[in-house]
């Protein structure tokens, strides 16, 4: 086999050809075909606002159910202290804890027992013992 070399055969065209001065009006062409308006920048905290909003909602949730419960916990273990306090210390009847409330404390445990005259009616109607109670 005889030795090939490439510099010494000839050169086979590729067929292509630039146009004379082709790169010299190239970027002119290029900038008059794009459009002249800008186009609008979204920044990345724009676009993820809603995930950053999200994960912040998260996360103050994630904190503030333990410590509501721990609140709520505390308030009926103070309740059960002083139920337990009130249960074992005979010494206090009820006419004591009477003088410590207030009126507002009264008015809240204050019942409301109001009874229509038809119910009132149709119970004495229907108790035949009814004279017992009376008379008693």
């Amino acid at each position: 086999m005889k030795d090939f070399k490439l510099d010494n055969e000839p050169k086979i065209k590729t067929g292509f050809q630039i146009p004379e001065n082709y790169f010299e009006q190239f970027s002119e062409k290029v900038m008059t075909k794009l459009p002249n308006q800008e186009q609008k920048v979204i920044s990345l905290w724009d676009r993820n606002k809603k995930w950053i909003y999200g994960a912040a909602a998260v996360i103050v949730l994630s904190l503030a159910i333990p410590l509501a419960n721990q609140l709520q916990n505390t308030t009926q273990e103070e309740t059960s202290e002083i139920e337990n306090y009130l249960d074992y210390h005979s010494s206090l009847t009820s006419d004591d804890i009477i003088e410590l409330l207030d009126e507002e404390d009264i008015a809240k445990i204050e019942v409301n027992n109001s009874i229509d005259n038809q119910t009132m009616e149709d119970e004495i109607t229907e108790n035949i013992d009814i004279e017992n109670y009376i008379t008693n």
